[in-house]
């Protein structure tokens, strides 16, 4: 059975691994593929190895950069299907999705592309009598990226592709539930012209994500994942003096007026609900109908998710595939059970879905709720699942309070033909990304993703130019070439004159 290995020093691994974890296709439930389980060791090696590249390359020119940034943003272009193929094969999405998720990442690439645009400093010239001052922005050092399973070649490349092009050398931890994309993509890199070390990938799990908070070489994290771990990503991270970034997890609602084009919002929730199996962080899960909304979504809910073929994701005919393991999949079912258990009305109960030829498979089809109340746990958890629940209010207000109440503030959106009302919401909702009639409402690559409250520990959101501040520093510079004619010793303090 193949091993997927660690990725150091511009190379595989070649030492056996100590430890190893299972990679499953999702479809059948067979295992594919070991994966190496790093060691303290063997991550401190790709630390090393980042360190040992790291003064070459962050004194490479950004002429230089910018060249190998485009040829590997040419080469993931051309074997985006290659990639996307992987993703399906690993993560069980139908590979439409797939595809999507590449694209998606080659838009940070090319927004990295423009680094000699993105990182230029300030000059004022004669602040004093001839003395000018500047500020630069500079490389952290080496930095890392914790990534998760469900979007393994988007998420890493929020991180990477920008670090890289500040100047900083990157260790890569990406979920080892998919680690093919990863590997792929650093052959891909290496075949652009990145020198060896400057971008390293070491498979594992709390073991090696240990090592990385804790080293002292590495000097700034980014994490995306559940609000837990985001929580102890960022304090442990912090505690040993590092720069952190982690995103959490999200419980996105989708208010929906009465004044709202019904058949829009149905289209929207069933696509935003039931995409990539609901494993999305900007998955809308909860849907508020104000008013008598509800009484016209809810049937229309219904009849497109009766539609929904549910299949493996290299099937053409598959809009939704199953999820990533039989362990989480079986966990979503329970908390089907315990929406039922709590009251809920299921309108749509995926639970018995069995797909022909594939029995094994991680499958659960999409699952509706309506009548959620908020004290039940289908409401107040992140399912992470092709569940999605119809809370329903008689108010505007009523829909805000329970957004806001929410510990989570990850993204929301509001279905309405009332520009009033959708202004008046995007100034008032206290949530990191906003949709007006946009149900998933990711930012472009050259705005930045994050989420407020329990959806983001730190104070920068990733990608995007806030992407540029986290991964380099700014050194101010004051200077002055002395005239001959003005020496001596001044004890005085420094005077702008």
């Amino acid at each position: 059975m193949e091993t997927i290995q660690h990725w150091i020093g511009g190379k595989p691994y070649e030492r056996a691994p100590e430890r190893h974890g299972e990679v499953f296709d999702p479809a059948t439930g067979q295992v594919q593929a070991r994966v190496a389980f790093a060691t303290p060791a063997e991550v401190d090696a790709a630390i090393d190895a980042a360190s040992l590249a790291l003064p070459a390359w962050r004194t490479t020119s950004l002429a230089r950069r910018t060249k190998i940034l485009f040829a590997f943003r040419e080469l993931v272009d051309k074997r985006k299907e290659d990639i996307a193929a992987i993703l399906t094969r690993e993560h069980g999405k139908v590979f439409t999705d797939a595809l999507g998720e590449v694209n998606r990442g080659l838009e940070v690439i090319e927004f990295a592309c423009g680094i000699a645009d993105l990182i230029k400093g300030e000059f004022s010239e004669n602040v004093s009598t001839e003395v000018d001052s500047y500020a630069i922005r500079q490389p952290l050092g080496v930095v890392a990226g914790i990534t998760p399973f469900n979007f393994p070649a988007m998420v890493p490349m929020w991180m990477y592709p920008i670090a890289i092009a500040c100047g900083n050398t990157f260790v890569l931890k990406p979920s080892e539930r998919d680690p093919s994309a990863a590997i792929f993509c650093a052959e891909l890199f290496r075949e652009a012209g990145l020198p060896p070390g400057v971008l390293n990938v070491v498979h594992g799990d709390k073991v090696a994500v240990d090592r990385i908070l804790e080293h002292p070489a590495v000097q700034a994290v980014s994490f995306v994942g559940s609000t837990p771990i985001a929580r102890y990503i960022y304090e442990t991270g912090t505690r040993h003096g590092k720069r952190v970034q982690a995103l959490g997890g999200a419980k996105n609602h989708m208010i929906v007026l009465p004044d709202a084009d019904m058949e829009l919002a149905a289209d929207a929730a069933v696509g935003a609900g039931y995409g990539s199996a609901g494993e999305r962080c900007m998955a809308i899960s909860v849907i508020v109908a104000v008013g008598d909304a509800g009484d016209r979504l809810v049937p229309a809910l219904r009849e497109r998710i009766s539609k929904l073929k549910t299949g493996p994701g290299m099937e053409p005919s598959s809009e939704m595939g199953p999820l990533i393991t039989r362990a989480h999949r079986d966990k979503v079912k329970d908390y089907v059970d315990a929406g039922v258990s709590a009251g809920a009305k299921l309108v749509m109960d995926g639970r018995g879905l069995r797909v022909p030829g594939h029995e094994d498979g991680f499958f659960l089809g999409p699952c509706l709720f309506d009548s959620v109340k908020p004290d039940m746990t289908i409401y107040q958890d992140e399912i992470f699942g092709p569940v999605l629940g119809v809370v329903r209010v008689g108010t505007y207000d009523e829909a805000m309070k329970l957004v806001h109440a929410h510990p989570y503030g990850n993204g929301v959106a509001i279905f309405t033909n009332d520009g009033g009302a959708a202004r008046k919401f995007v100034a008032e909702v206290e949530v990191g990304m906003v949709g007006v009639n946009v149900p998933i409402p990711v930012p472009m690559a050259y705005y930045s993703f994050g989420g407020w409250k329990a959806s983001l520990f730190g104070d920068l959101h990733i990608y995007g130019r806030d992407g540029v501040r986290f991964y380099t520093r700014t050194k101010a510079v004051t200077s002055r070439w002395p005239d001959p004619r003005f020496r001596g010793v001044d004890l005085g303090f420094p005077q702008n004159k």
